[in-house]
C-alpha cells in the first residue's frame, strides 16, 4: 500500500499528534506523516516531530498570505491529507478549497453541540449528559463539516472539566486513526 503523504497541525501539547505517529509506523496505517505545521513556536508537540525526525513549520498567522506560506510548503512536501490535531486557527478558505474534503479535524464535543472553545466549561454548565469527540471533514463554517465518526461517554454529577478532557482525549486516541482508516477505506 502506499501511504498518502499527511500534514499535521497542531498548537499545544500534540498528544493527537504523537498518537497519529505512533498508527502511522503501522504499514497497514494508511497515512504518513510527512510535515507538522504549528501556529505556536513553543508548542510541546514540535517535540515530537523533532523526536521522530518528521520536518516541522512553525507560522505566524498574524502575518498577511501567512496560508501562501502554509500552501507553498504543503506543496514542497507534497501533502495530500491535512490532519488538525489542537489546531487552535480557523482554516483559511484558499486552503479549504485547495484541500476540499482532504482536511479533518478532531473536535472534543458531539458535534454540532459545542462547537468552538470551552467545550467543557459549557457541557458543565448546560448540564449535558453526554460528551465525547467528532472527527469531521472542515469546511467553510467553524465544526459545521461533515462528520465521519463520533465517540461518547456519559457525563457522570462527579465530573469536572479535567475529568471531561481526560475522558474526551482517550475517545480522540481511538477516534482519530479510526477516522482516518474509514476515510482511506473507500479508495
Amino acid at each position: 500500500m502506499v501511504k498518502k503523504r499527511a500534514c499535521v497541525f497542531i498548537s499545544g501539547k500534540g498528544s493527537n499528534l504523537k498518537n497519529l505517529i505512533f498508527h502511522s509506523r503501522d504499514n497497514s496505517f494508511p497515512i504518513k506523516i510527512s510535515l507538522v505545521i504549528s501556529n505556536n513556536r513553543e508548542a510541546n508537540g514540535i517535540n515530537f516531530a523533532k523526536k521522530y525526525k518528521i520536518p516541522y513549520l512553525t507560522i505566524n498567522t498574524n502575518k498577511n498570505n501567512y496560508e501562501n506560506k502554509i500552501l507553498i510548503n504543503l506543496k514542497k512536501f507534497n501533502i495530500t491529507f491535512i490532519c488538525l490535531a489542537g489546531y487552535m486557527k480557523i482554516i483559511p478558505n484558499n486552503l479549504i478549497m485547495n484541500y476540499h474534503k482532504k482536511i479533518i479535524n478532531i473536535h472534543p464535543s458531539l458535534l454540532p453541540k459545542f462547537k468552538g472553545l470551552n467545550t467543557f466549561t459549557r457541557m458543565i454548565k448546560e448540564k449535558e449528559k453526554k460528551a465525547g469527540c467528532t472527527v469531521h471533514y472542515v469546511s467553510e463554517k467553524l465544526d459545521s463539516g461533515i462528520s465521519i465518526i463520533q465517540k461518547s461517554f456519559f457525563i457522570k454529577n462527579t465530573d469536572n472539566e479535567s475529568d471531561l478532557k481526560k475522558k474526551t482525549q482517550k475517545l480522540e486516541y481511538r477516534a482519530f486513526p479510526e477516522a482516518i482508516i474509514k476515510i482511506f477505506r473507500k479508495y
